[in-house]
């Protein structure tokens, strides 16, 4: 029997290609993702709807006359960069309730996420800036947002409830550095930074599939994937130019696999607590992650955006071999 991955950190550039190659494997059959990927029916978690989701609030805020608390502007940077870290420890969060079979059943779903968001931004010392809004100003962005927030809930929901056996679980998440750093990045930059934010749990099941394009054909795709009205979508939003230079303007997975130590793998250490009581100490833990590069550079994934009907023999073949290539090394881990 083939035995299937348990946890895949499905990581790259913007407009990289991570949606397509989702999309891409959602249509095939379970026997071909089997055989051919040693993945099982897929359950997704990304952090994208996070960032959305902040973006809404600060828009309620500005109609409202007050000062945005997450972002610069509204096609601007996060004001504080550790925001990297609180979308890690929300991921984390969905990622337990769906090994433990939770679903979340709460009277207001927006008012959920703010404690919710609050609470991640507490694991990396940030102020819990939606509890400190005045109570009417919170009710009413709530008000706003909760039915776009209650969809999401919903679908978190009905991942959150799935058996995961016979499942692969798949992580979606994209982090970089400013256009012209040097290595390795500074924190909360980079991949090294985000992946040592992740539970334990998430980091003794993971492999990486490392999507890998060139800074300059993620910003060229981020561009031409934009739709005016599609920030809330996975597949159609676009990242602000300055975003990209600042945030996605290079990234560090070549350097985390060069320094690596084993070919086609990377290492985080973290420092982790061990024992308990008068015997609880700091011990300095490695986790070791083997990564597979599916090489997007000459772009196998736009056309998987074309109705499964236009998709040509050829375009298939190509996008195949090569996962079927990147898949092989995470599967011979």
């Amino acid at each position: 029997m083939t035995q299937l991955l348990d946890t895949v950190l499905l990581l790259a550039l913007p407009a990289s290609g991570k949606s397509e190659v989702r999309h891409y494997l959602a249509s095939l059959t379970p026997k071909q993702c089997r055989e051919d990927f040693g993945m099982g029916p897929t359950l997704q978690l990304d952090d994208y709807p996070y960032v959305h989701f902040m973006h809404r609030i600060d828009d309620e805020l500005m109609q409202r006359g007050q000062p945005y608390i997450f972002y610069k502007g509204p096609h601007r940077p996060f004001q504080d960069d550790f925001e990297w870290g609180t979308l890690c420890h929300l991921l984390n969060e969905d990622y337990d309730n769906l090994l433990h079979q939770r679903r979340v059943e709460v009277p207001s779903a927006a008012q959920h996420l703010f404690e919710r968001i609050d609470r991640a931004r507490a694991r990396v010392e940030l102020p819990p800036r939606l509890g400190d809004l005045p109570y009417r100003l919170r009710a009413e962005i709530a008000a706003a947002m909760e039915d776009e927030v209650s969809e999401h809930l919903a679908e978190l929901n009905a991942i959150w409830s799935t058996n995961r056996e016979g499942h692969t679980i798949v992580v979606e998440l994209a982090r970089g550095g400013p256009n012209g750093a040097a290595f390795p990045l500074t924190p909360p930059h980079g991949y090294e930074y985000s992946l040592s934010c992740f539970s334990s749990a998430m980091l003794e099941r993971a492999s990486i599939l490392y999507v890998w394009v060139t800074p300059e054909e993620s910003r060229r795709k981020n561009i031409e994937r934009g739709k005016p009205d599609g920030q809330g979508s996975i597949l159609h939003h676009s990242v602000p130019l300055e975003v990209m230079l600042g945030q996605y303007g290079c990234d560090d997975m070549a350097h985390l696999i060069e320094r690596s130590g084993e070919p086609e793998s990377v290492a985080i250490e973290r420092l982790e607590v061990v024992g308990d009581g008068s015997n609880a100490h700091y011990a300095l833990r490695t986790f070791r992650l083997p990564v597979g590069r599916f090489d997007n550079r000459d772009d196998l994934t736009t056309f998987v955006r074309k109705e499964t009907s236009a998709w040509g023999a050829d375009e298939v073949e190509r996008i195949h071999s090569a996962l079927g290539r990147a898949f092989s090394k995470l599967r011979q881990r």
